[in-house]
């Protein structure tokens, strides 16, 4: 595998948002989770939950609710504003207020006709869903408490609408009220606080089933407005519900950091009479679950811990493979690191702001395993804020380091660098072309002369940079003509080529010097997650959301014998079921058969000299090598060499001089900077 030396970081402070919101969308197989920082992501559901889009969010710009009408994206938050989103660009589209003080939820209909918004006055307000926006019809009888959920009934003629002590069902033709159901606060010192109804759901049977503060999951009939049953699930709250599409599964979400699952059984074997009966529990989080739901196979759940918690429902699930592991996604699939690999500076983005870090040094060498005396501590040379309401899209810093470029929704800053010794200055670059007004994903050429700009309709913009100042030099197109933003981008060593991936799994390769569209890489059934150009061969490796990897020679226009070997003879199943995608592509320049991968548990060289390994080779043989002697190690290797010394990673960059840079974010540190969970008592304590 080789010898490295390495810096360990860990002074990059990421604290991932808590999750607020989910909204599930059958048709395309699309999750969509809002965030409390205001961002939006969109996760697909059927390429192993890769994140295909990120939406950035706003300062003071919270969401509370999603909501899915077609494939058009809608989320109301506490600013009174409901918004839509432009999914295909990544950015909002438009914001329009509801008068009606701050939005609690938001519900579309099955029809794709009309939106509901619960308000803090007392309001349902419902918005006609037309063709290039939405348009206010007309408000419900308004209530004397805020309306804190809503659901529509599947023949989209009803809303059931949860509020303070009570669930309101509505007549969404007249307007008009039809049933008051009254919420019991509970028994003991609960009965002085109000019972919050926080989720409602409403079934095609007329049933209602609402969650509450009191920690109860109640069934109503919508008919005689009477309640059928009550299940006691917590003590504290249940704060989200969800039903499977079929109506036969509920989902219920509590601050306890559960997951409780209902099933719509047969009592009695042989009998049609069905009722709501708990059957799982999923103790997957640690903190409050603000969001759930159910989709085909799996219970999706979410909420102040950030992560996301991807858990199978065996019983649906026909055969063992990746989609019936569970699933817990913590960091972004996007690069929030970026290295200066001839400077060694490291450039961390925030939301807010970006931090520039020098790497230190350490002297001597020291036996495998061992750490260096550290002879020159890191040290934070920038702190820049963002201007503005808008957090970063993208950022990156040039190989030479003297570099500095980030983009929001809305606009796109470049700085130059100056290092004096010990003292650092930044100037910012008043005059950029108009082309330069924000960009999806940023790029500089491996001379730091040239910025890459992902732009809209998979486009990007070439532009020469030097002390004089920066000049537009021209754009480049797909032939395709997609519309789809880019969300990576890769540069040769050469100067050459630039490749560019979409989230209509399209790789784009162009000639720089021609600056003209060379070709284009077959269409694969699943997203780019990582990809980057070899500096000897100057073919494109690429890793997708699957697993799989693919290399493209970029001259000869075709995939390389070593690519097509292993689409021939396959990956290891150990390989292919990881969860967690590739993020870097990297080459080292002293052994060109060397390709080096990494997720967010482990590092690994692929040696392309080397055999592929088959399912009955032992995949994971780093300890069985070192045991064997030199002759028996070369009928026992194989090219996939993987570390797990590192966990929690961020970002892996090989250095000029062989070094390695593993940013870690350690979970137990994310863990004690989140608030305290509910306090639960423990047996024996």
């Amino acid at each position: 595998m080789g010898e490295f030396k390495v810096h360990r970081v860990r002074f990059f402070d990421y604290m991932p948002s808590g999750i607020r919101a989910l909204a599930f969308n059958q048709d395309t197989e699309r999750m969509a989770v809002a965030r409390m920082d205001g961002s939006v992501e969109v996760f697909h559901c059927s390429d192993r939950f890769f994140q295909e889009k990120i939406i950035p969010g706003r300062e003071q710009f919270g969401i509370e609710g999603l909501s899915w009408v077609g494939e058009r994206l809608f989320s109301a938050g506490l600013n009174g504003g409901i918004t839509e989103y432009d999914l295909t660009n990544q950015k909002v589209k438009y914001t329009i207020d509801a008068y009606g003080g701050p939005i609690w939820t938001i519900a579309g209909n099955q029809q794709g006709t009309h939106l509901a918004v619960g308000c803090e006055d007392g309001t349902v307000k419902l918005f006609e869903v037309n063709e290039d926006n939405i348009q206010f019809e007309r408000n419900l009888d308004r209530q004397k408490s805020r309306i804190v959920s809503l659901s529509w009934h599947p023949s989209g003629s009803k809303i059931a609408a949860g509020m303070m002590d009570m669930i309101q069902v509505f007549n969404v033709e007249t307007g008009h009220s039809m049933h008051r159901m009254l919420a019991d606060r509970g028994v003991g010192t609960s009965r002085s606080k109000e019972c919050v109804v926080w989720s409602v759901v409403y079934l095609s049977d007329g049933t209602i089933i609402t969650g509450d503060s009191v920690g109860m999951v109640k069934l109503w009939d919508d008919q005689t407005g009477t309640l059928i049953k009550s299940h006691n699930v917590t003590k504290c709250d249940v704060l989200a519900l969800s039903v499977s599409q079929n109506e036969d599964s509920l989902v219920a979400g509590t601050s306890e950091g559960i997951v409780v699952q209902f099933q719509f059984v047969s009592m009695v074997l042989g009998k049609d009479d069905k009722e709501w009966v708990r059957t799982r529990t999923f103790r997957n989080h640690t903190h409050d679950i603000r969001a759930v739901a159910e989709i085909t196979t799996a219970v999706v759940s979410g909420g102040m811990d950030a992560q996301l918690v991807v858990r199978p429902l065996l019983d649906k699930i026909e055969e063992r493979s990746a989609a019936s592991a569970l699933r817990k996604i913590h960091f972004p699939h996007r690069r929030l690191v970026a290295c200066a690999r001839k400077s060694g500076l490291m450039l961390f983005q925030y939301p807010g702001h970006l931090e520039l870090w020098r790497l230190g040094e350490s002297e001597g060498k020291g036996i495998p395993g061992s750490s260096l005396f550290v002879k020159r501590n890191p040290e934070k040379l920038l702190h820049l804020k963002v201007k503005g309401e808008d957090h970063i899209r993208c950022s990156a810093v040039s190989p030479c380091g003297e570099w500095i470029v980030y983009s929001t929704a809305s606009t796109l800053r470049l700085y130059r660098l100056h290092c004096d010794n010990n003292n650092i200055s930044i100037t910012k670059i008043s005059k950029l072309p108009k082309v330069l007004s924000s960009a999806n994903q940023l790029c500089f050429s491996s001379d730091s002369s040239h910025l890459f700009s992902a732009s809209a309709q998979s486009s990007v913009h070439l532009v020469s940079i030097s002390q004089s100042g920066c000049k537009f030099v021209g754009t480049l197109k797909p032939k395709s003509g997609s519309h789809q933003a880019i969300h990576l981008l890769a540069a040769s060593e050469d100067g050459k080529w630039v490749a560019s991936a979409n989230s209509d799994h399209e790789v784009h390769i162009y000639n720089l010097q021609t600056r003209k569209a060379h070709c284009t890489v077959p269409i694969y059934s699943s997203a780019v997650t990582a990809m980057g150009i070899h500096p000897a061969t100057n073919c494109l490796f690429m890793m997708h959301a699957d697993q799989q990897m693919f290399e493209y020679s970029i001259e000869q226009k075709q995939y390389t014998d070593w690519s097509r070997t292993v689409q021939r003879k396959g990956l290891h199943r150990l390989w292919v079921e990881r969860d967690t995608p590739c993020l870097n592509v990297m080459f080292n320049p002293q052994n060109p058969s060397h390709v080096i991968l990494h997720d967010m548990y482990m590092l690994c060289i692929i040696d392309q000299s080397l055999p592929l390994p088959d399912d009955k080779t032992q995949f994971y043989n780093q300890l069985t090598l070192k045991s064997l002697t030199e002759e028996q190690r070369k009928s026992h290797s194989h090219a996939f060499k993987v570390c797990k010394t590192f966990k929690d990673i961020l970002c892996v960059e090989l250095m000029p001089d062989q070094s390695l840079v593993v940013v870690e974010r350690p979970l137990e540190d994310i863990a004690t900077q989140l608030p305290a969970p509910i306090k639960q008592k423990k047996f024996a304590t």
